[in-house]
């Protein structure tokens, strides 16, 4: 799997799925713009709000994550902490599994997770008894940003790919 933000069609695959869905009234968005991705946008603590996310549709991961060790991740933030979240078939819709990473915010990195890094969750709840992941399950990715800090974000990301060497 190689996910790059060179077509400027790869925008219309991602959307919000804000804190407006409790009552909270955090605003986020997904652009593609000179090559790479920008998560953004602002969170709000009103009304018991706090998180913004987006999520890419669906796409054929199962089968190019198989085999694959774990995920690498480009990306430059603001200084702020946000989560990488995948969906499976293995948890509930609610769910997904998560890691948390908080990248540089004057240059590029590359961020390397091991499946082992990623826990799962349901609605910021740590799930004890669900299994592990599992990279054929994976049906979807995206981001969170959940850091009880109220203001104006951005994440850019230049690409995601599965990480095909032992870390």
């Amino acid at each position: 799997m190689t996910l790059t933000f060179h077509d400027p069609s790869e925008q219309q695959r991602w959307y919000a799925v804000d804190d407006g869905v409790m009552g909270g009234q955090s605003q986020s968005q997904f652009s593609v713009v000179d090559g790479e991705g920008r998560f953004r946008g602002e969170v709000s603590l009103a009304n018991g709000g706090g998180f913004a996310s987006v999520r890419r549709e669906p796409l054929n991961f199962e089968s190019t994550l198989a085999g694959a060790q774990g995920i690498a991740l480009t990306v430059r933030g603001d200084g702020r902490t946000y989560q990488l979240r995948l969906k499976s078939t293995s948890l509930g819709d609610a769910s997904a599994y998560r890691v948390k990473f908080t990248p540089a915010q004057d240059s590029w990195e590359t961020l390397y997770f091991s499946w082992k890094a990623f826990e799962a969750v349901r609605r910021g709840t740590l799930l004890t008894d669900a299994p592990p992941i599992k990279p054929t399950d994976i049906t979807q990715v995206g981001f969170l940003i959940a850091d009880r800090t109220a203001g104006p974000f951005c994440l850019q990301v230049a690409r995601l790919d599965a990480l095909r060497q032992d870390l």
